[in-house]
């Protein structure tokens, strides 16, 4: 039988956080670190799949329905993944990775888009990055529960090495912008994490609210937020459409090469999601200006879903 190996990377988010799932602008660009899924197809109709990280093997039929309840945990993702691909033959497989597991470096999209090219790969199945993207964005709701946006999976996907990916969430359009050469970026761990049963979802819940209110978040203005009586609303809304407007500056301040900008509002990016969105914690606002107090720091924030994870820093190579 023929073995197939693909992988897929990790992401680090440089600015537009939280913005995703409400269609807006996101600048995140892929890793050196991979998640590694190599196996063949077999007879039969069940699916082995062995992670390098975990002694417990996933275990599930080929017509998977209820990805959320099979255990381990890690094997819901492929699981997830095979019943979006529907009709996947019988495999068996192995899973490796370098990617820091809870470090908010989409190590779980990760896992997702590398099962999707190996089905892709081992069927001649048809599919196209931007629609595995998709389904791996359904996969991980039904595998965590967790309403994420499209960011993690569509960077993932179709994300070029030393580029940032400029995605438009609501079409999905996307642009691969280089990363200047002066431009080092720096990757911090700080402290591990999970969006499960985080607070995640309840900043989702806000965002259906107050679109509720005055619209798509995409679309509003400061006036539009202004309006909104509510005052954990109104500062929800207020981080969620000054940082759409820092990710097109951070666009325009990468085409000028102009790191200084970029590192300013990484920085105001940090401060919104501390103060505003809540989504940042003593420990992770400590880390974020320790990396500022480094010598050449030009921009600091908080990366990913928050509530922990990694700081993303820029400065000027030498």
């Amino acid at each position: 039988m023929t073995v197939v190996r693909v992988s897929a990377p990790g992401r680090v988010n440089l600015i537009g956080d939280h913005t995703d799932y409400t269609g807006g602008y996101v600048l995140p660009m892929i890793l050196g670190q991979r998640t590694v899924v190599e196996g063949e197809l077999v007879p039969g109709d069940t699916i082995t799949i062995q992670s390098a990280d975990d002694p417990d093997i996933a275990v599930f039929p080929n017509d998977v329905t209820n990805p959320a309840r099979l255990n381990p945990a890690w094997g819901r993702y492929v699981a997830a993944m095979v019943r979006e691909a529907g009709a996947v033959p019988a495999f068996r497989a192995r899973v490796s990775t370098d990617l820091p597991i809870g470090s908010g470096l989409s190590s779980s999209a990760a896992l997702e888009i590398a099962v999707g090219r190996f089905i892709r790969e081992s069927t001649g199945r048809e599919w196209d990055d931007v629609s595995m993207a998709e389904a791996a964005r359904r996969a991980e709701h039904a595998a965590s529960g967790v309403p994420c946006g499209i960011m993690d999976q569509l960077c993932i996907a179709v994300g070029r090495p030393d580029h940032a990916t400029f995605i438009d969430c609501r079409d999905l359009s996307f642009r691969h912008v280089a990363i200047p050469e002066t431009m080092e970026v720096m990757v911090r761990f700080v402290a591990r994490r999970t969006l499960v049963g985080s607070e995640y979802a309840d900043r989702v819940a806000d965002c259906r609210a107050i679109e509720a209110l005055i619209g798509p978040l995409r679309d509003a203005d400061p006036a539009a937020v202004d309006s909104i009586a509510d005052e954990r609303l109104r500062r929800r809304a207020r981080h969620v459409v000054s940082e759409n407007l820092r990710v097109l500056a951070s666009l325009d301040a990468l085409y000028d090469g102009d790191l200084a900008a970029f590192g300013r509002l990484m920085v105001d990016s940090h401060r919104s999601l501390a103060r505003d969105y809540e989504t940042s914690n003593p420990r992770m606002d400590a880390a974020v200006e320790e990396v500022m107090n480094e010598r050449g720091v030009l921009g600091a924030r908080m990366t990913g879903g928050g509530f922990g994870g990694c700081v993303v820093a820029i400065r000027r190579r030498t």
